[in-house]
């Protein structure tokens, strides 16, 4: 049987942070523009390495980013019968209140950055003093256990490093299981007898409450983000750049040349008791004669008086095939990416809309994934929340959505003539199509229904009035009486 003691899983986490240092660590490299040094020659000079350090180009945050900035949570709409507060709109739910006590607004791109980065990021789900709170962790830093990695949505256990070993300190570290909290300090990873575990406190949930947000799970488990994959891609076009400058610095304008003639030498005063009696050949540290530079461009010209001279040039080489060939690995990057290639390469002019519409469905059924992906998680998250504040009915919510933002690119005269077609064609509710306005939000979208509840309550009661009025065409009076007409 194996050993589930919190020592036990410390030492296996810590393991699994070990094992995964290096990959994660030259993910981060890419990230940060830190990149592989493009191949030059052993010999290379101090000019030649700066010339590499010029020739990268960080595609990296833009691969990360193109998809991040289009996953936006802006609502939770609880279950039909999952909610603890049945009366109360969306944005004062359960869920949604924990949303915005946790500043979930502003720190959820972190939490998708990473996962998209790394592969993998992690949400934590614990107490406060001001409540229930959540927050991102990091898959440098974090670790998680599955029985079944590839289709468990619950962790077995889970540990966080929140600081690491410096000198005689030790490292520190926060171990959850399906129960308690432990505190943990460490030497180093993998000396396993250096570990220790304090005495564990509940942590108010029963089960593990961390979160994992994957990009993208195989049936293995493993988890892959969207730069590893773009390494090999990201180094063919620092190398084909690296090659440009090399070629633009050193061989990119015509180079003069002449034959048959001595270049002048540099020379040097003879002093003789302090004064100059004449003057020498100056000599290298070698003992051979050190030539005077020529100073040549556009305003002068090249003669000699001896006529077996002879002057040429070299061409200067194209720099035409190096950015060619630039372009071709960024739009063999965009394919690869599901990136549409104007994002990269800026070249948008004389497209239509329906080409502008193409270009971007393989990067909108990217963030669909991702949104089905991260979904997932999120209501995990507002169900452990819920656990811990004592809503038992919205912990035992299955049926709960998260509400992405339509982040797509639309004019609202397009979204209204649409929504109004969908309106008058199909017979759907027109309040049903409030939510499809672009750009609006869950609190929006409310203040709109309690207005319309408003106004309609106001038409009610003067229709109410109305028919308790009567209306009089003709009113027949006893005989004799007059007609009175209304």
């Amino acid at each position: 049987m194996a050993d589930t003691s919190p020592v036990s899983l410390a030492r296996e986490l810590l393991a699994i942070l070990d094992r995964d240092e290096g990959r994660l660590a030259r993910i981060d490299r890419f990230v940060q523009g830190k990149h592989d040094d493009p191949y030059m020659p052993a010999q290379a000079d101090d000019e030649y390495r700066m010339l590499a350090k010029r020739a990268v180009s960080n595609w990296m945050p833009l691969l990360i980013g193109t998809p991040a900035q289009a996953l936006y949570v802006d609502g939770f709409r609880p279950g039909s019968d999952g909610t603890s507060l049945p009366e109360a709109p969306a944005s004062r739910s359960v869920e949604w209140s924990h949303w915005q006590r946790s500043r979930l607004d502003a720190r959820q791109a972190a939490i998708y950055r990473g996962a998209l980065s790394f592969g993998h990021s992690f949400v934590l789900t614990e107490k406060a003093q001001k409540g229930v709170i959540s927050k991102g962790l990091s898959a440098q830093r974090t670790a998680a256990l599955y029985e079944d990695p590839a289709n468990d949505e619950t962790p077995y256990a889970a540990l966080t490093v929140t600081a690491w070993p410096k000198g005689e300190a030790l490292g520190k570290a926060r171990l959850w299981d399906g129960k308690r909290e432990y505190a943990v300090t460490f030497r180093t990873k993998t000396d396993a007898e250096g570990i220790r575990v304090g005495a564990g406190k509940s942590h108010g949930a029963s089960e593990c409450p961390v979160t994992r947000f994957a990009a993208s799970v195989d049936l293995e488990g493993r988890t892959v983000g969207v730069v590893e994959p773009m390494i090999p891609l990201q180094n063919r076009i620092n190398q084909t750049v690296f090659d440009l400058l090399v070629a633009q610095t050193y061989a990119s304008v015509k180079v003069r040349t002449v034959t048959g003639m001595a270049p002048p030498m540099q020379t040097e005063p003879v002093i003789e008791n302090g004064e100059v009696v004449g003057s020498q050949v100056k000599l290298d540290a070698n003992g051979n004669p050190m030539p005077a530079p020529v100073y040549h461009n556009a305003r002068r010209f090249l003669f000699a008086e001896d006529p077996d001279v002879k002057f040429g040039s070299l061409d200067e080489t194209p720099l035409g095939g190096f950015i060619e060939s630039i372009d071709m690995s960024i739009r063999h990057w965009a394919a690869v990416s599901q990136t549409p290639p104007h994002h990269m390469l800026g070249q948008i002019a004389n497209l239509s809309a329906e080409a502008l519409l193409a270009a971007e469905q393989a990067l909108a059924r990217k963030v669909a994934e991702f949104q089905s992906v991260f979904g997932e998680s999120w209501e995990r998250v507002f169900r452990l929340a819920a656990e811990m504040e004592g809503h038992e009915s919205a912990a035992d919510d299955f049926h709960g959505e998260v509400n992405w933002r339509d982040m797509e690119s639309r004019s609202l005269a397009q979204a209204a003539d649409a929504l109004g077609k969908l309106a008058e064609t199909l017979g759907i509710p027109k309040r049903a199509l409030w939510k499809r306005v672009p750009g609006v939000t869950q609190q929006e979208y409310e203040d709109w229904v309690d207005t319309a509840e408003d106004d309609d309550s106001v038409g009610q009661l003067a229709s109410a009035l109305t028919r308790a009025t009567p209306s009089v065409t003709s009113i027949r009076s006893s005989p004799g009486s007059e007609v009175l007409a209304a």
